[in-house]
């Protein structure tokens, strides 16, 4: 991170409102999700969210009846996917999701690919860079290149952050309409992370009008106080957005000029290039609905 930020938020994941609706919209869906799992998956969300939460707390805030949660929350705690404090009883997420989460990074091309094209991109503006990808209406950080000025900085890789309110995000969204519905429709609600964050979904959607034309997004202190940034898409082999890759400076040094910004654009085609992109920046499609049984 930056120094002299003053971080009023803490970086939130979907373990929120609109989850649990998101959640319960999902359960009316096709008869091929497997309701064990899929409460599983929701506990597992709601911790990465809240960090550590008691049986009844997990229970209330996905509306299951305690018993239900106690019987799922015993196999993950043997799988390690969960582990409870032993002074608390409190339960907080175990060292196996840190396995899969790195199994994960480790099998992401787009990872692989980006590394020495976010080094060369930190090194010409002197900025941090990040690479992230969307996961249920936030953005995942998958790579993190710290500004080269020498300063202790912390790494960011893992973090997530509401898509809305910054400039991956916002490059994600402009190119995946599916994502962009889904996070402005049914009881989901753009969250307010700062004074600054945009929580109208119609000032949304102008700014992504802007983003598809210009080809990068930009946020200034929406996720964070004294933070700002600007992203691009990339594209993959599909033609399809695969992430976005961005820059992130301290208030005082925003606007970025524009070789910064023309150096984003640069590095933002050449890994898609190498991703196997036919053009860049990627086109919108919408993805059909899964075929169902």
């Amino acid at each position: 991170m930056m120094p002299n930020v003053t971080r009023k938020v803490r970086y939130g994941v979907g373990a929120h409102k609109g989850c649990a609706a998101t959640a319960a919209r999902r359960r009316k869906g096709p008869d091929s999700v497997i309701q064990a799992v899929d409460r599983a998956l929701r506990i597992l969300t709601v911790l990465q969210g809240s960090r550590r939460m008691s049986l009844g707390e997990i229970a209330t805030r996905l509306d299951l009846a305690p018993s239900t949660v106690h019987g799922i929350i015993r196999t993950l705690l043997a799988h390690g996917m969960v582990q409870q404090e032993r002074d608390s009883g409190r339960y907080r997420l175990g060292p196996a999701t840190l396995r899969l989460g790195n199994v994960y990074l480790d099998t992401l091309e787009l990872r692989s690919r980006v590394s020495a094209w976010a080094e060369d991109l930190a090194r010409r503006t002197g900025c941090a860079v990040r690479t992230g990808v969307l996961l249920l209406g936030d953005v995942v950080v998958v790579a993190h290149e710290p500004r080269p000025d020498g300063t202790r900085q912390m790494p960011e890789v893992g973090i997530v952050i509401p898509a809305h309110c910054c400039a991956l995000g916002k490059a994600l969204l402009a190119s995946d309409p599916d994502s962009l519905t889904e996070a402005l429709t049914g009881d989901r609600l753009l969250r307010s992370m700062t004074g600054e964050t945009i929580t109208d979904p119609a000032a949304l959607r102008a700014q992504l009008d802007v983003v598809r034309g210009t080809g990068i997004a930009t946020e200034v202190e929406e996720a964070v106080l004294g933070e700002c940034g600007a992203a691009a898409p990339l594209a993959d082999a599909a033609g399809e957005v695969a992430g976005a890759i961005g820059l992130v400076v301290p208030s005082s040094a925003w606007p970025l000029d524009t070789a910064a910004l023309d150096a984003l654009r640069t590095t933002a085609r050449a890994v898609s290039r190498e991703l196997g992109a036919p053009a860049w920046p990627p086109h919108a499609v919408t993805r059909p609905p899964p075929a169902t049984a």
